[in-house]
């Protein structure tokens, strides 16, 4: 999807009923423990967010913050609009080490919230059982538990919530893809021992795959939703 490609500013804004871009400086590729992410830094930002892309997760960064890889996943195609916001954003490749990352964004601004979608969900899990850190975590359309539809989950991952930061559950109510069914948040929650609460969303519209970035999984058509969620838990 090329028109979400290279989100202006303004466009941002607009969709985030108003919001200014300020004074977000350009997209740049930095490079993060040999692998490559793009980050959006406004001068004064006041956190950080680190977005992982569900599907294979790479993102194909170019050599001046340019993205050639799942450019239509809800995260990507809305990093303009975390900007938008005041937050310092980084757009991470799958082969991103997210403990590395966790540094490298709390060195520019804390709190810094992971914010991780579909299959991003089972890298964020990866990531923090082998020590990564954040501040914060949001799982959106995540496989989360058995109940989500897959043997291989967050909770299976992870195995106890010990090294949950505090978390937010993002989650269409009409999710029909057969990886992260409804069903799986509750069991995820109550395995939280109160670390995790979750945001349940409804509308938009759905078409093609039920897994992929157009359907209810992927929040088609409430964009502006899931960043204002996203985007404003600490």
């Amino acid at each position: 999807m090329t028109r979400y490609g290279r989100m202006s500013c303004f466009a941002a804004a607009a969709m985030l009923a108003g919001l200014s871009c300020g004074s977000a400086s350009a997209d740049e590729t930095v490079t993060i423990g040999g692998s490559r992410s793009v980050l959006i830094k406004p001068n004064a930002p006041r956190g950080s967010v680190i977005l992982m892309a569900g599907g294979d997760g790479a993102i194909r960064a170019g050599d001046h913050g340019d993205i050639h890889g799942m450019n239509g996943n809800q995260l990507v195609r809305t990093r303009h609009a975390y900007a938008a916001r005041g937050l310092a954003v980084l757009v991470t490749d799958a082969s991103t080490d997210l403990n590395s990352a966790v540094q490298y964004m709390a060195a520019i601004k804390r709190p810094v919230t992971v914010v991780a979608t579909s299959m991003g969900t089972i890298r964020a899990a990866k990531g923090i059982a082998s020590g990564a850190r954040p501040d914060a975590l949001v799982l959106t359309s995540g496989f989360l538990s058995q109940g989500s539809g897959d043997s291989y989950n967050f909770m299976s991952i992870v195995g106890s919530p010990a090294a949950l930061p505090r978390t937010l559950v993002i989650h269409h109510s009409q999710d029909t893809c057969k990886h992260t069914l409804p069903a799986g948040v509750e069991p995820f929650i109550k395995w939280s021992g109160g670390r995790a609460r979750v945001s349940w969303v409804s509308g938009g519209t759905s078409q093609g795959d039920p897994c992929e970035a157009l359907s209810y999984h992927g929040f088609n058509g409430i964009d502006g939703q899931i960043v204002a969620i996203a985007g404003g838990f600490r």
